[in-house]
C-alpha cells in the first residue's frame, strides 16, 4: 500500500509499505493493512510507525491531524510531525520535564498536551520513558 505522511512544512515520508500503527482521538491505536477499509479519524500526538518493504521501520512523531484511508493508500495529514531520526533529545527531554513540572500544580491542557508531544517525540526516536 502506499503511505503519505505530510505536515504543513514538508512530506515526512511517501512510499509503500506493509503496515501503518498510529492512534486515534478516543479510539486507541489502530493499525492499518493492504486492503484496509475505508476509515477516517482524528489523530492525537502520538508515535506513529510505518513498516517498510524492505523490513525497516519510519518511527515519525505525529501532533494532531487526521488519518484517512482509502483505495489502498494511508493518508497522514498532521497538524506538525517529525521523524524520529531528526529529534533533538535533549530538547524533546527538557519540554517533558517542563510539562511534568507544570502538571505538579495545577492541571493545566497546554501541559497535559505538552507532555503529549514531548512522550511521542521521545518515542519515535527511539528513547525509553
Amino acid at each position: 500500500m502506499t503511505v503519505e505522511v505530510v505536515s504543513p512544512e514538508s512530506v515526512l515520508y511517501s512510499g509503500d509499505a506493509t503496515m501503518v500503527i498510529t492512534r486515534t482521538l478516543g479510539g486507541g491505536e489502530i493499525a492499518f493493512q493492504p486492503g484496509h477499509a475505508a476509515f477516517l479519524g482524528a489523530l492525537q500526538e502520538c508515535h506513529t510507525r510505518v513498516f517498510q518493504e524492505d523490513g525497516s521501520v519510519e518511527d515519525i512523531a505525529v501532533h494532531g491531524g487526521f488519518v484517512e484511508v482509502s483505495n489502498n493508500k494511508v493518508s497522514i495529514l498532521s497538524d506538525s510531525a517529525e521523524l524520529g531520526s531528526a529529534v533533538d533529545i535533549e530538547r524533546a527531554r527538557q519540554a517533558k520535564e517542563r510539562a511534568e513540572s507544570a502538571l505538579r500544580g495545577e492541571h493545566d491542557a497546554e501541559a497535559v498536551s505538552a507532555l503529549s508531544r514531548a512522550h511521542a517525540r521521545l518515542n519515535a526516536a527511539g528513547v525509553g520513558l
